[in-house]
């Protein structure tokens, strides 16, 4: 691992949410909620242990783990399902692979200078996010 990721992001721009929250079976009321919030992203990283704090005015969801170890994950407040999941590095990303019901769920966090990138994937949706580190 040669990144930390450790800081305070807040959201900068955003593509294609309605259509992966869509994917993912949200309602068009919670999709039209979801795709209105200014998410902060708060990562907190001590070598093999992360956390991952998402935090909305409208809802917080907060991932714990340790990099390599398969947990079972509970994405009730996301979607009410839940995934098998492994996070791990792969060069200087940060992967994670949701196992479910739905195909192909997961996502990537990466850095460039001070802006954190994010990917997220279900099916064969993508939606993007970039958030600028301000602590």
């Amino acid at each position: 691992m040669s990144v930390n990721l450790s800081g305070y992001y807040k959201l900068v721009s955003q593509e294609n949410m309605d259509a992966y929250l869509k994917a993912l079976g949200i309602n068009i009321a919670l999709r039209k909620i979801v795709c209105l919030l200014s998410p902060d992203k708060e990562i907190v990283q001590n070598g093999d242990h992360m956390t991952i704090r998402t935090l909305t005015t409208f809802r917080n969801y907060v991932m714990e783990f340790r990099l390599g170890a398969v947990f079972r994950e509970d994405l009730g407040a996301v979607d009410g399902r839940t995934c098998m999941t492994t996070v791990n590095w792969e060069g200087d990303k940060l992967v994670c692979v949701q196992n479910g019901e739905k195909a192909n769920r997961g996502w990537k966090h990466w850095l460039e200078g001070e802006t954190l990138h994010l990917e997220m994937t279900v099916e064969d949706v993508i939606c993007r996010q970039v958030f600028k580190k301000t602590k």
